[in-house]
């Protein structure tokens, strides 16, 4: 019965703590900023900027990232132009119309 409440304890007490007066911890950074960084490099060719963003997040997840800043980008870019999302993607790349 008191088995739970027992763990919880135990793992509170043993979650590290920080002193009074030490310097915050820096907060990690979420794949969305890592996509944000990555991508912003990659136009402005800045390898050092590129190979920081990429390491911050695994391969996988910096991907994913990517591949949703192109979409909110291209919904926002073909809200804006008043074109449909398919229509901007593919001028975006250089395609002919469809």
């Amino acid at each position: 019965m008191f088995d739970g409440p027992r763990k919880t304890f135990a793992r509170f007490l043993a979650s590290p703590r920080t002193e009074p007066g030490s310097a915050p911890q820096q907060r990690p950074h979420n794949l969305f900023e890592a996509a944000a960084v990555y991508v912003s490099a990659r136009v402005e060719d800045d390898q050092d900027r590129i190979d920081e963003a990429a390491g911050w997040v695994s391969p996988e997840a910096l991907s994913f990232g990517v591949s949703e800043l192109a979409c909110r980008a291209v919904v926002a870019l073909a809200r804006e132009r008043g074109e449909s999302p398919r229509t901007v993607a593919r001028a975006l790349l250089g395609l002919p119309a469809a």
